[in-house]
């Protein structure tokens, strides 16, 4: 009842606009336009009368200009006027508009709205949440699985039904599904590793067998993959290779972003399989399945001052020399430190700098490289320091690297 009776309220505010303006529109009569003519010509005859005193108009242009005002005056006053609405012939719209409106609007409301959303009950509640219930994820899903049927050769179809089925738990299907995007795509790491994952919960979450072998494939593709690296610590764990696995999960917390449950739960997972360790695992290079040594890994970087620079420090000021993974804890992995006054300065960065035996330059494929000026000896970067850096430097690359510090840390 409230909701009609709000209803009715809002369509007698909109008539109340549109009825009195319809209703008092009255007849233009003949005299009308006629008064309305001639006062249009008397005040264009009186600005012809000012411009003729002033000097604007000659005597000739104005008599031109008169008589041709009279002409057009003539000529109006000449014209039947056309009549128009009379108040009998429009009020007759006000009745068709006062039923007409609210019957427009009682029948849009009934085809397209629904009154009892005012009150909902449980059932419309339930209803209407913001996600779509697992029955309708499933007949989503059913209709993809169809069309799959039709069109086998769309890898990317495939792919997304192998998702589906896992977001189902379905993994019998979702490994038949990957299977199928893994045949037209061929080897790439996400589609190896979407695969093995699908088999391992297919079989009690077990990965031993085909699932290994997709997760380390995965890996030679991409050694640094988050995924593949859990996953493979996993399997070597299952395995009964703790050491191999506590491999590559110290890799892995290396490549998680710093303070992240993912982080964390790595952490967990490594400090338990570390502890099945009959010794303490020496630290080694994570950087690849099966590493190589190292030993001999030495960066050399020659360092020296911008000339702009120069002035703004004193020759005791301290120098930080240091590599730093790319991603990860920002932890130096090799740190020289040195003064100013010993610059230009060629160093070498090996493992025997490193601060942590388990973060250290041989961990990593590819590091960045910095040279700091610090004025309060704080190893800590600090707003007011000089800063130089080189991005995106292998470990393997022999070449001397150059860094000159020359911006100033804001």
């Amino acid at each position: 009842m409230l909701f009609w009776l709000l209803a009715s309220l809002m369509i007698l505010i909109v008539l109340a606009f549109i009825m009195p303006p319809l209703w008092k529109l009255q007849q233009l009569t003949p005299s009308d336009m006629d008064a309305r003519n001639i006062a249009i010509a008397k005040n264009r005859l009186a600005e012809l009368n000012e411009q003729l005193h002033i000097g604007a108009l000659d005597p000739a242009h104005y008599e031109a200009q008169r008589a041709e005002l009279e002409l057009a005056l003539s000529d109006d006053l000449d014209i039947p006027a056309q009549d128009q609405l009379a108040t009998g012939q429009a009020r007759w719209i006000v009745f068709v508009l006062a039923v007409f409106i609210p019957l427009l609007a009682i029948g849009l409301y009934a085809g397209l709205g629904n009154y009892q959303a005012i009150a909902p009950t449980p059932e419309m509640l339930a209803t209407s949440a913001a996600e779509p219930s697992i029955e309708d994820v499933n007949k989503m899903v059913n209709k993809l699985a169809e069309r799959m049927q039709t069109e086998p050769d769309n890898a990317e179809g495939w792919l997304m039904l192998g998702k589906s089925y896992q977001y189902l738990q379905q993994y019998l299907k979702a490994v038949d599904a990957f299977a199928h995007a893994y045949q037209l795509i061929g080897d790439r790491a996400d589609i190896l590793l979407l695969y093995a994952d699908a088999l391992a919960y297919s079989n009690g979450e077990q990965l031993a067998g085909k699932p290994t072998e997709l997760i380390f494939k995965a890996l030679e593709l991409d050694p640094e993959n988050i995924t593949g690296l859990w996953l493979g610590g996993m399997a070597k764990a299952q395995a009964g290779d703790a050491a191999a696995g506590v491999k590559l999960w110290r890799k892995l917390i290396t490549l998680l972003p710093p303070n992240s449950p993912a982080l964390q739960e790595a952490q967990q997972l490594l400090t338990k399989l570390e502890s099945q360790l009959p010794s303490p695992l020496p630290a080694s290079p994570a950087n690849e399945v099966s590493p190589p040594s190292h030993n001999d890994l030495a960066i050399s970087i020659q360092v020296r001052l911008a000339p702009d620079v120069q002035k703004s420090v004193a020759p005791t000021d301290t120098v930080f020399i240091y590599a730093q993974a790319l991603t990860g804890p920002q932890m130096p992995l090799a740190v020289v430190r040195k003064q100013v006054a010993d610059l230009p300065i060629t160093i070498q960065l090996t493992d025997a700098l490193a601060m942590m035996p388990t973060m250290k330059l041989s961990n990593f494929a590819k590091v960045k490289l910095l040279a700091r000026v610090s004025k309060t000896g704080n190893a800590i970067s600090q707003p007011g320091d000089f800063i130089g850096m080189i991005d995106n430097v292998s470990v393997t690359d022999n070449n001397p690297k150059q860094i000159e510090i020359d911006s100033q840390v804001k």
